[in-house]
């Protein structure tokens, strides 16, 4: 028998992997998703758009993170798929919520009440068959301060900044460039600390996606079949961030606001495929999608 008659023979016990793994191929230690590979990231990409955007229908003041976290994870698993946070080096809960100062990686807690004029981030990721899907939006909650609404619409701007340079031919730097120019000119400063990077098998895999210009890493030239994850995040003030005592919370040095987003991005052969897309999400559109 060959290696490839093997690896098609082989059955899993690992309900999260397929069982007939599709093939893939490297190019300088990035993953290049087969179409087989592909069509199961829409799906575990659809979930995490699918439970974004019902929470931010959702939200309200009183309501705590705990609360919005216990939603994620009976939506997660009731659309067939496992939460990628939960239990990831150890971080306890199926979404990161962060409100306000908070950057990234916050614990929801039943102690977190969220109230009106709050700037929430909200973070999830889904494993399906193997394969993951992240985003990250930020909600305004209730009406906001002008300071807020800017910051957020900034962030949520410069994403797409980013996204619009993905193709095959262009480099990583071309992404980060045009993140940093667009975040610098609206006035606010981009966390250095924290990057986008690949996602796939893994739920973190190569390459660092930069929100800077940088000479840290190769600049490596974007190939169709790449998955990326692009997630800048700004900072009304300091970029600087430190992290708080439960060794996962990371907030700003100086109280100042920050916001995030973030999708999943497909590398295709003529631009870019959002898989994390909230847009066309409908009511009913969950049962139509995972039945395909």
């Amino acid at each position: 028998m060959n290696i490839l008659s093997k690896l098609f023979s082989r059955k899993s016990s690992d309900s999260q992997t397929p069982a007939l793994p599709p093939l893939r191929r490297s190019y300088r230690g990035v993953e290049i998703k087969s179409e087989a590979e592909i069509e199961i990231m829409r799906r575990s990409a659809f979930i995490v758009a699918t439970v974004l955007k019902e929470i931010a229908d959702l939200v309200e003041p009183g309501m705590t993170t705990a609360d919005l976290d216990a939603y994620a994870e009976n939506r997660i698993r009731e659309m067939g798929a496992t939460p990628s946070f939960k239990g990831y080096h150890g971080f306890p809960a199926s979404i990161c919520a962060c409100l306000n100062n908070e950057v990234v990686h916050g614990i929801p807690s039943p102690k977190k009440t969220i109230c009106a004029g709050d700037v929430l981030k909200v973070d999830t990721g889904a494993v399906q068959n193997g394969y993951h899907g992240d985003s990250c939006i930020t909600i305004a909650v209730g009406r906001v301060s002008p300071a807020a609404e800017d910051l957020i619409r900034a962030a949520e701007e410069t994403l797409y900044k980013g996204i619009e340079q993905v193709k095959p031919g262009n480099t990583l730097l071309d992404i980060a460039g045009a993140i940093e120019d667009h975040a610098k000119a609206a006035g606010y400063t981009i966390v250095e600390d924290f990057t986008g990077h690949g996602v796939g098998r893994r739920l973190h895999e190569e390459p660092a996606v930069f929100n800077t210009r940088t000479d840290r890493l190769p600049n490596m030239r974007l190939k169709a079949g790449m998955t990326l994850a692009i997630e800048p995040i700004l900072n009304a003030k300091s970029p600087h961030t430190r992290t708080l005592r439960d060794r996962w919370t990371v907030v700003t040095v100086d109280n100042g606001l920050s916001a995030q987003f973030e999708h999943t991005v497909l590398v295709t052969p003529t631009g870019y495929e959002i898989l994390t897309d909230r847009s066309h999400i409908t009511a009913n559109a969950v049962g139509d999608r995972l039945s395909v």
